[in-house]
């Protein structure tokens, strides 16, 4: 990926991002954008959504049925040679990290062997 495309797509998360938090209600729901993937032309553009405590399906679908409204508020700031139609998609690492650390903490919690090195160390004090 060239640096330009890089900085496009850090560009449009950046905005894409609080033009979601600014104009959208999402009773209770926290909306992210994770990351923006744009195609080399720039005619079009995946936006990964982060939704926790929401309806996910919900959420994308609205996102996508106003994605001309997003585009329209987002070009205002950003000025490119030919705007790029937006396409929501879900991105489900948020909730999968949140599972993995849960996992991890019920790890933790598991009563652990006593290390026979251990127990002979102490038994020379």
């Amino acid at each position: 990926m060239s640096l330009r495309l890089t900085r496009v797509n850090e560009l449009l998360k950046r905005e894409i991002g609080a033009v979601v938090q600014r104009d959208y209600e999402w009773q209770g729901a926290l909306v992210t954008v994770n990351a923006v993937e744009a195609t080399q032309d720039l005619k079009e553009a995946s936006v990964w959504i982060g939704v926790l405590a929401g309806n996910v399906q919900t959420v994308v679908d609205k996102l996508n049925r106003e994605h001309g409204s997003i585009q329209t508020k987002v070009m205002k700031r950003v000025v490119l040679k030919s705007t790029p139609v937006l396409r929501f998609r879900h991105d489900g690492s948020a909730e999968r990290g949140v599972e993995i650390v849960n996992l991890l903490d019920e790890v933790a919690k598991i009563p652990k062997a006593v290390d026979t090195d251990d127990e002979a160390v102490q038994a020379e004090s």
